[in-house]
């Protein structure tokens, strides 16, 4: 998926080949979300509803981590795997992917991460939780964090997944995605929630009926991902980008 900015011609964004891509960006979506989601309801449900605490915290960003690594590594030969707008987003400013067939990425993320909400609420009968902000931390603060970490992510994709120069490192990369993800939420969790991701957010906000902030996970998110896009592709991806030699590690 590399080239230029683009609108895109019709008949390549309904090629057999990008459909695929898209069905695949579902499906890794909603396993994602419903590992994710499920893990925080999982451990709601063993400790008897009570709030998220440290030992909580560990727990849903080891289980984000783990779902995204496999969330990566399925989709990675047929779509790229991002199972994130804001992945795509970035990728699309940073032209890797055109505009038109992000587009149809956004819409399969976010149907899939519906799909998985939907599913583990109806499994488990309880209320997906949805992503929120803490006491004390406003909106600006949330949207802040958000762009953040969700820069932290993008940029994570694009030097272990999207450079050419990557080399052997891109057989990491779903790992190394997965790593960045627990990582981020164990620093936001407790402050914004540490989405990165607006199908994340929004899969559980339509489950639960709760659009409460909804708009910050958008927002913040979607800035992050675009300002790596850019700065990456501009700064590393010129024409004068090569790898690092082995003998200067």
């Amino acid at each position: 998926m590399s080239g230029n900015i683009a609108f895109g011609r019709f008949d390549d964004s309904f090629s057999v080949a990008s459909l695929k891509a898209y069905v695949a960006e579902f499906i890794s979506t909603l396993i994602f979300v419903f590992a994710g989601v499920g893990s925080a309801i999982a451990y709601s449900k063993l400790t008897g509803g009570a709030a998220l605490d440290p030992a909580g915290l560990v727990a849903v960003a080891l289980g984000h981590a783990f779902a995204l690594f496999v969330a990566v590594a399925i989709g990675a030969n047929i779509s790229g795997g991002h199972v994130n707008p804001a992945v795509t987003f970035g990728l699309a400013l940073g032209g890797q992917i055109t505009i038109l067939t992000g587009i149809f990425y956004w819409v399969a993320q976010l149907l899939g991460a519906i799909v998985g909400a939907v599913l583990v609420q109806f499994s488990t009968g309880i209320a997906t939780p949805t992503h929120g902000l803490s006491a004390g931390v406003g909106a600006f603060e949330g949207v802040v964090f958000e762009i953040i970490i969700t820069f932290g992510l993008v940029y994570t994709v694009y030097a272990t997944a999207a450079d050419p120069k990557k080399g052997s490192l891109g057989t990491i990369a779903p790992i190394a995605i997965g790593f960045i993800v627990g990582a981020n939420i164990l620093v936001a969790g407790p402050f914004s929630g540490g989405s990165m991701n607006p199908a994340r957010s929004f899969g559980p906000a339509v489950a639960s009926g709760d659009y409460t902030n909804i708009w910050i996970y958008f927002v913040g998110p979607l800035i992050g991902g675009g300002l790596a896009g850019l700065v990456y592709r501009y700064v590393y991806l010129c024409g004068d980008h090569t790898a690092v030699a082995t003998s200067d590690f």
